[in-house]
C-alpha cells in the first residue's frame, strides 16, 4: 500500500476543534459546569476550556481526563477500511457513539415524532431522547433503520435514568 502523506496541520487543527467543540457540548448537555469538570479531570478550569477550543498544546492525556470524566470515549478508526461512513460509524458501533448535533434528516422516525418541531434542522441529543420517550407510543419500530435503533439506544444508554430510559427496551 502506498504510504499517505502526513496530514496538514490545518486538517489536524480543524479536528481537535472539532473534538474540542464535541466535549463543550457533551458537557453543557449533561449541565456541568466548567469548574466542577475541570476538577472532576484533575485540571484547571483553564486547562479545560484550551481542550474545548481545540488547542493541540495540551497533553494527550488531559484530553482523556476531560472525555472520561463526560462520559466520553475516543475511538481510533482506520479510515481506509470504510469504518467510517458518512461521519457515522457502522451500525454495530453506534451503541457507544452519541452524536453532538442529531440530524432529523438522518432519523426518518425521529423525523415524523417531531412533527411539532419547526425551524431547525438538527436536535441536541437530550432533545431527541426526550422526543422518542414521549412519543413512544406512537414509535415505528419495526420501520427503524439498524442506525437509527443504534442512535436511540445509545442515547438511552448515555442519557437516560430510571423508568424513562426503559420506555419501549425492545428497540
Amino acid at each position: 500500500m502506498p504510504a499517505k502523506p502526513p496530514p496538514t496541520p490545518d486538517k489536524s487543527a480543524a479536528q481537535l476543534k472539532s473534538l474540542g467543540k464535541q466535549l463543550r457540548e457533551r458537557r453543557k448537555a449533561l449541565q456541568v459546569s466548567s469548574t466542577a469538570a475541570a476538577e472532576a479531570a484533575g485540571m484547571s478550569r483553564v486547562t479545560l476550556h484550551r481542550i474545548e477550543k481545540g488547542e493541540p498544546s495540551v497533553a494527550a492525556g488531559a484530553w482523556a481526563n476531560a472525555m472520561e470524566v463526560l462520559g466520553m470515549t475516543l475511538l481510533a478508526r482506520n479510515t481506509e477500511d470504510g469504518a467510517v461512513t458518512g461521519g457515522h460509524t457502522r451500525s454495530e458501533d453506534l451503541a457507544e457513539w452519541i452524536p453532538v448535533r442529531v440530524r432529523l434528516a438522518d432519523y426518518p422516525q425521529l423525523k415524523a415524532l417531531a412533527w411539532q418541531v419547526h425551524g431547525t434542522d438538527t436536535l441536541s441529543p437530550l432533545e431527541a431522547l426526550g422526543i422518542y420517550e414521549r412519543n413512544a407510543r406512537h414509535l415505528d419500530a419495526a420501520a427503524m433503520s439498524p442506525a437509527e435503533q443504534a442512535l436511540l439506544q445509545a442515547l438511552r444508554t448515555g442519557l437516560g435514568s430510571g423508568p424513562a430510559a426503559m420506555v419501549n427496551p425492545d428497540v
